[in-house]
C-alpha cells in the first residue's frame, strides 16, 4: 500500500467516526460521505442496542447516542467479529473515568454474560457417580457457571430503580447455562461466591480443603462451616456447578 492510499484512508476513516474534529478529504461529494456516516453509526448503535436493553431502559436518547459515539471515536476493535463488539464495548466501559450513571459498566457487564455463555464452547460437567463425596474428592468448576461479583445490584437495575449509591455489600451472583442452552442466574452468599472462585482458580482440592481456606481467610471456625458447607457442595454436585476433578466435560 502507498503512503498516499494510506493517509487518504486514515483521513476518510478519521472523519467518519468523528466529523465534528475531523474534515473530510478533499473531493468527496457531501451526500455520499453523510450516507456512509450515518450507515457505520447506525449499525453500530442498533448492533449495541440489541445486545443492551436494559442500558437502553435508564439512558436516554441522546445519552446513548452520546456514548455509542464515544465508542466509535476512542475505541479500535481488536476483532473484527461483529458478535465480539460487545465484548469490547463492555471492556471499554470498564476503563472509563465517567459514564452517564456511576453503575453503567456493571450493568453492560451482566448484560454482556448472558451473551457470552450462550456463545460459549465450554462443555458441561458429567453427572457426578451417586457415591462421589464433594467433602472428599478433588473438585473442578464447570466451565458454564461463572460466579460474578459486583457493587450494584445490577439484577435490580432498570427504568424504575436507578440507584445513586452502592449498598454496603456487594451482589454475588452465579450465572449458569443449563441444558436447554438458556441462562439462569442465581443469587449467592459471599461464601459461596468465594467458594466457586476458589474452585475455578485452585482445582484439584476437596470440599474439605476449600472450606478450610475460607475460614482461614475471612477469620471463621473450620468446624461451624462444616455441615453448611457439605450441604452447599452437595447442591453444587447436584446441579453440575461442580463435579470431580480430572473428568473429561461432557459433549
Amino acid at each position: 500500500m502507498s503512503a498516499t492510499l494510506r493517509d487518504q484512508q486514515w483521513a476518510l476513516t478519521g472523519h467518519l467516526r468523528n466529523p465534528d474534529t475531523a474534515p473530510a478529504p478533499a473531493g468527496l461529494d457531501a451526500r455520499r460521505l453523510q450516507v456512509y456516516r450515518d450507515l457505520l453509526f447506525n449499525n453500530l448503535q442498533s448492533l449495541l442496542g440489541g445486545s443492551f436493553p436494559v442500558l437502553l431502559q435508564v439512558l436516554d436518547d441522546a445519552e446513548w447516542q452520546a456514548l455509542c459515539r464515544r465508542y466509535f471515536i476512542e475505541h479500535r476493535c481488536v476483532s473484527p467479529l461483529f458478535t465480539e463488539v460487545a465484548g469490547e464495548f463492555v471492556q471499554w466501559l470498564q476503563d472509563q473515568p465517567a459514564l452517564p450513571r456511576p453503575f453503567l459498566a456493571e450493568l453492560a457487564h451482566y448484560e454482556w454474560v448472558e451473551l457470552a455463555l450462550q456463545a460459549s464452547d465450554g462443555r458441561p460437567l458429567p453427572p457426578a457417580e451417586t457415591a462421589c463425596d464433594p467433602w472428599q474428592v478433588p473438585l473442578q468448576r464447570s466451565a458454564l457457571a461463572w460466579p460474578l461479583r459486583y457493587r450494584w445490584p445490577v439484577q435490580q437495575i432498570g427504568a424504575a430503580y436507578q440507584p445513586s449509591e452502592p449498598p454496603p455489600e456487594p451482589t454475588c451472583l452465579m450465572a449458569r447455562r443449563m441444558p436447554d442452552g438458556s441462562i439462569v442466574f442465581s443469587q449467592l452468599s459471599a461464601l459461596a461466591w468465594a467458594l466457586l472462585v476458589q474452585v475455578g482458580e485452585a482445582p484439584a482440592r476437596s470440599g474439605a480443603v476449600h472450606l478450610q481456606q475460607l475460614a482461614h481467610a475471612h477469620g471463621l471456625d473450620p468446624a461451624a462451616l462444616e455441615a453448611p458447607g457439605q450441604a452447599l457442595l452437595a447442591q453444587l454436585l447436584a446441579t453440575a456447578v461442580i463435579g470431580p476433578a480430572g473428568l473429561p466435560t461432557a459433549r
